[in-house]
């Protein structure tokens, strides 16, 4: 349904899966089994994988924390966009990966569930891009103590929200890894 014309694909986007951003935070180890199933999944039917970093005053580029966590691998024929914005569309080239791909729906996974991965679902939305979110491939912090919602709450909002969004010729819709498929013009 993308509104981009002639962008029939899928990509599985993961983002921000570091080491600084997921230490400690909720359904970290789940998190990143689920998305280490979706890359295997996507990688056996051909479908690009794009790996997104973030840096910033707390994820200093080439830190330890910078870095990716041990358990996902990215293999060097996926491309790695680092970003310096919540939004991945945001200052880098992660458009012109997607449009020589020809994908028009992203399947997103990766942290921080109420920054990076809000920002990069509502930048690729309004861009025209089908979204799917993986409602059990993303994660956050415990903020309770600037007055947020207990991680868990803010997933589960987060999920329940995002699979109401539509727009003409486009929508966004939140399936388990499980129900998680890469087929052109299929749900889910």
């Amino acid at each position: 349904m993308t509104t981009l014309p002639n962008r029939p694909n899928t990509a599985l986007l993961v983002v921000d899966v570091q080491k600084g951003a997921v230490d400690g935070s909720h359904n970290r180890d789940s998190m990143i089994a689920n998305i280490n199933t979706l890359v295997d999944k996507a990688r056996a039917e051909d479908v690009p994988v794009i790996w997104v970093q973030h840096s910033d005053d707390h994820l200093k580029r080439d830190s330890e924390a910078w870095q990716y966590v041990p358990e996902l691998v990215r293999s060097p024929s996926e491309p790695l966009v680092h970003k310096l914005y919540g939004d991945s569309f945001e200052a880098t080239e992660l458009e012109s990966l997607l449009a020589e791909r020809a994908v028009g729906r992203l399947v997103v996974t990766g942290a921080q569930t109420d920054a990076c991965i809000r920002d990069t679902l509502h930048g690729a939305f309004v861009r025209g891009y089908d979204v799917t979110l993986v409602g059990d491939a993303h994660t956050t912090e415990d903020l309770t103590e600037y007055g947020a919602p207990t991680p868990e709450l803010v997933v589960a909002h987060t999920n329940l929200y995002w699979d109401w969004q539509s727009a003409p010729g486009r929508r966004g819709e939140t399936v388990d890894t499980a129900k998680v498929t890469f087929a052109t013009g299929v749900a889910g």
